[in-house]
């Protein structure tokens, strides 16, 4: 029996800021049967399109990348600080060295063919709508450039409709 229920993204009752940019998520996706994840604390929810929807970031050189490209859907997963070391871990290490995943002592589950894991709090399971790459003429506030991206690494924005909302029971 799973340890999950299944809500309505209207009924989420957490301060986004914090799940995502303190408490960190891992974006985790399917391609060709094998799966990756990577730690990410940019990103948000809300409502575009008239649909309930999650959007992050990741940048061209992230292993991950070519997973969320190579698939219809991809998961945000949120969990307790007693994993916060996992977190880190799946932040810091390429799944292009190692088996990260394997290493990280997570169980990968699955809903809608789409992997997340059983240790989390809180699974969104999202199916893309949209991808484009930040556009250095687009930023208003040019500051951020330099800050955030001296290499020109430019993150590709990513918003999905959150087709599921898991929550431990």
């Amino acid at each position: 029996m799973s340890e999950f229920k299944v809500i309505k993204p209207t009924e989420l009752d957490e301060n986004v800021c914090k799940l995502i940019g303190k408490d960190w998520m891992l974006v985790t996706a399917k391609k060709d049967n094998q799966i990756n994840t990577m730690t990410a604390s940019w990103g948000g929810l809300g409502v575009m399109w008239g649909r309930d929807v999650a959007y992050t970031v990741i940048r061209p050189q992230r292993f991950t990348k070519k997973f969320v490209d190579g698939s219809t859907h991809f998961s945000l997963s949120f969990y307790d600080n007693k994993y916060r070391d996992t977190l880190s871990y799946l932040g810091k290490v390429s799944g292009r060295d190692e088996d990260k995943i394997s290493k990280s002592g997570l169980t990968v589950a699955e809903e809608l063919d789409t992997p997340y894991f059983e240790e989390a709090k809180l699974v969104l399971i999202c199916k893309k709508m949209f991808a484009q790459p930040l556009n250095e003429n687009s930023f208003l506030d040019t500051s951020l450039i330099e800050k955030w991206y001296p290499n020109r690494d430019y993150h590709e924005l990513y918003i999905a409709e959150i087709e599921k909302v898991l929550i431990k029971k």
